[in-house]
């Protein structure tokens, strides 16, 4: 199913004449960056939460999320018109066009995901290169275990990181 994709402008337009501006990110990416009055449904809970009557516009952070779901984005509009944001919210903002940026929301869990993951790596690293070779086992632990979230789709440190206090106020 081919699902047409509208630059910022024409959604912008579209959504100006009644359309739903459908973000698809996590809650934690909505809460950090987000164009005011767009719904927050991500993919993972799309078929659980009824989508509004009309045009729908589905965006994320940079359209690749949306154009890698587009079949599955045309299904949950039912018989909606259904619509991508070319290039997301980077694009939308690039555009000059509003969006409400919270820098005080912290970090998406997979960026601090990232973080962490390849610190972990480096600190492995080092210290099997400048103390003893037994640490490379922490680099080879943490390669181990990003294989296994890729592969089962479960991140273990994802989880352990969304339970941080510092994370806590984005679950709201």
């Amino acid at each position: 199913m081919t699902v047409q994709s509208l630059t910022p402008q024409e959604a912008r337009k579209l959504v100006a004449q009644g359309a739903t501006l459908v973000d698809v990110r996590e809650a934690d990416e909505h809460a950090r960056a987000h164009v005011p009055g767009s719904l927050n449904v991500p993919l993972a809970s799309l078929g659980n939460q009824p989508l509004p009557d009309g045009p729908i516009i589905f965006h994320c952070r940079t359209g690749m999320r949306t154009q890698a779901n587009a079949a599955q984005l045309a299904q949950a509009a039912g018989s909606a018109d259904c619509y991508l944001l070319a290039g997301g919210l980077d694009a939308w903002t690039k555009e000059g066009l509003p969006a409400r940026v919270d820098r005080k929301q912290p970090l998406e869990i997979m960026r601090q995901v990232q973080i962490t993951a390849g610190g972990l790596v480096l600190i492995g690293v080092l210290l099997g290169w400048l103390v003893a070779p037994a640490w490379f086992a922490l680099s080879a632990f943490v390669g181990a275990g990003l294989m296994f979230a890729g592969i089962s789709g479960w991140c273990g440190m994802a989880n352990l990181l969304r339970i941080m206090p510092w994370n806590r106020q984005a679950a709201r």
